[in-house]
């Protein structure tokens, strides 16, 4: 069985305060995207192995493909095993989710090889267990507000497809890390929250609201969305690897409506009128960056699917 595992951007990430349990209420707006890792699985009868085409990237208990899968097999008391080997496309420690969406990926891919026969709502459960945006790339629509944690999944409906391009410099940032310098008060409007210091910053929002983007999605408006684009992280993320501020002052200089860091970063992301739009964006910002940047025109993914012995069937979790 072979997979393929979407990335995502955070459109908008509100951070709401601390919870008790250590972690952090949000508000975020995610977006599947067609850059995607390749997951392949082969049963074995007892078991559980994981290589990477990455050698950098460990293959023990502590990838979540791992946790994942041990979860799965706990759950249900299992005792099938698989061979399974992760071909990386997506940057690690850049914001866009490669690990969560390689984890919801095993849970789709083992409960099919193993006849487990779990519904969606059991493995949302476990996906949750495994990691706060895990449950979202479970989800069959592209687009959805995260709340809790980033776990509780709201779907958007009907909402249109959006081109972007994603750069991706070879700094990485550590969730914890941005997280723990960040200060967040909910109160506060954009542009109060400009950084002193960081120039570039275009919010013209009075204050951020989820609900700007996600009428701007369902509207089609790419202008309303560049309107509504918010990261409570960006400071921080900005303050640990100024190169995003040089990333996102060539996107706004070669045409993108508006910019963003995805996450907790390293990446950033510029959002286009539309595709063609993106690609000639993409080409003026590779004339323009640098040789360690990567540039990639990414487009929400509104068509998923998982490839088995080599014929295509529709599945809520991998992109095409």
């Amino acid at each position: 069985m072979r997979l393929r595992a979407p990335a995502k951007l955070n459109l908008y990430l509100r951070v709401l305060g601390r919870r008790p349990d250590g972690y952090h209420e949000i508000e975020t707006l995610l977006a599947r995207i067609d850059l995607a890792d390749e997951l392949t699985l082969e049963a074995h009868p007892r078991a559980l192995e994981l290589s990477c085409s990455d050698p950098a990237l460990s293959c023990g208990d502590d990838n979540l493909i791992m946790q994942a899968a041990h979860r799965l097999q706990a759950a249900t008391g299992t005792r099938h095993g698989a061979r399974i080997h992760l071909l990386k496309r997506i940057p690690v420690a850049a914001g866009l989710g490669g690990g969560s969406s390689d984890a919801a990926a095993i849970l789709l891919g083992l409960n099919e090889l193993w006849g487990l026969r779990l519904s969606r709502e059991r493995l949302s459960e476990l996906a949750a267990q495994v990691g706060s945006d895990v449950p979202f790339f479970l989800a069959e629509a592209p687009f959805a507000i995260g709340r809790g944690r980033g776990e509780l999944i709201e779907p958007i409906a009907q909402a249109q497809p959006f081109a972007f391009v994603l750069v991706v410099p070879p700094e990485r940032l550590s969730t914890k890390d941005v997280y723990a310098g960040s200060q967040f008060d909910p109160s506060t409007s954009a542009q109060d929250r400009i950084p002193s210091g960081v120039e570039g910053f275009d919010l013209t929002a009075p204050k951020p609201s989820v609900s700007i983007v996600a009428h701007a999605l369902r509207n089609g408006s790419p202008r309303e969305l560049a309107q509504g684009l918010w990261n409570d992280l960006e400071p921080e993320a900005i303050r640990r690897c100024p190169v995003i501020r040089n990333i996102q002052t060539c996107m706004r200089e070669s045409g993108c409506l508006g910019t963003l860091v995805s996450g907790s970063g390293s990446s950033a992301f510029g959002l286009c009128r539309d595709a063609a739009h993106a690609q000639v964006v993409a080409a003026q910002v590779r004339q323009r960056a640098a040789s360690s940047w990567r540039v990639e025109v990414v487009q929400a993914d509104g068509a998923p699917a998982v490839a088995k012995g080599g014929t295509i069937a529709t599945s809520p979790c991998s992109s095409a």
